[in-house]
Order: C-alpha cells, then structure tokens, then sequence
C-alpha cells in the first residue's frame, strides 16, 4: 500500500457500508505516513457532510489512523484537557485521492480524565440490519471495539500521556 509523506496536506474520506461517501475532512497535514499508522493533525478545517452540509472544526486535532486494527482515533486539543473522538471503522487505505475508512457508526468519546461513552448504538443496529452487516463483520468491530477500550484503560497508543501534545508540537513547525 502507498503511504503519504509527511508534511503533505491531505483529505481524509469516510464512507457507509454501502459504499456511500459519508464524510470529507479538507486540508489534514500527515505529519506521520506509513504503511501501517498515519498521523495528521488538523485546525479549522472545512468538513463537508454528504447532505450537503459544511461545517468547519473549531479546535486542532491528532488524527491516529491504523492499517490493522478497526477503529481510528482524533484528540481534540481545548482548553480544559484533551477530549478523544473514536470511530469504529475498517482499517485505512490511502490512494492518491485520499485517506479513506469505512465508518460503523459505534462511536467513544473520552474525556480528558479517561472516563469515556459508548454512543451511537442504536444507529450500529439499524445500519448492521439496513446494509446487511455480516456476522463476521460484526464479530470484528466488536473485537475491535474491546481493543480500543483496552487501549483506553491502558492509556495505550494515542492515550498514552503527552502522545496528542508532543504530536501537536510536530504540527506547530510546519505553521
């Protein structure tokens, strides 16, 4: 798979099961590409929602994509800690185009003292049953969500102390 350099502005594509573009970031600075992780890091970036709507992050944010595993995770930086915004998703492609996922719906969101919520249960069964979900598919996300809530408790990973502002600091030399 191509990786993106480092340093190169990107746009990053969420897509439905179905096939269907869901959601487009703008303008994402990969400040890590390989093979497996990307990072990139993003304020005030035009998102454009596929009803149409546009609207434009308020805060910077670590974006921490990987090739393996079926989550993704973006650490908003504001002024009372880092909050974290974790998408259960397919693993990352990149073509020339874009960054991409699929997105399934089963959303975390952590708070700066780790505690965090499940969301969006509701909207993961009525699309599991809508877009025909198969079992495996199913059995996959919820091992990978058990992951992500492991990585979590553990402060693994993009949780792990100093992660978010020391690749934050990174983004800030290429200003």
């Amino acid at each position: 798979m191509v990786a993106p350099n480092a340093g190169t502005k990107i746009q990053i594509q969420s897509y439905k099961h179905n096939g269907q573009l869901h959601r487009v970031w703008q303008n994402s600075l990969v400040l890590k590409g390989t093979e497996t992780i990307v990072i990139g890091a993003n304020d005030k970036t035009p998102v454009y929602e596929s009803d149409g709507r546009t609207w434009i992050t308020r805060e910077p944010a670590i974006c921490y994509f990987h090739a393996k595993y079926w989550f993704n995770i973006i650490g908003m930086i504001r002024n009372d800690g880092i909050y974290y915004y974790c998408n259960i998703s397919s693993p990352f492609v990149f073509d020339d185009e874009a960054l991409k996922y699929i997105d399934y719906d089963l959303d975390v969101k952590v708070y700066p003292d780790m505690t965090y919520d499940l969301l969006d249960e509701d909207e993961y069964e009525e699309h599991k049953n809508l877009m025909n979900y198969p079992l495996v598919l199913d059995r996959i996300l919820h091992k990978n969500l058990d992951y992500l809530l492991r990585w979590i408790r553990q402060r693994k990973g993009p949780f792990s102390p100093d992660f978010v502002d020391n690749w934050y600091e990174r983004f800030l030399t290429y200003r």
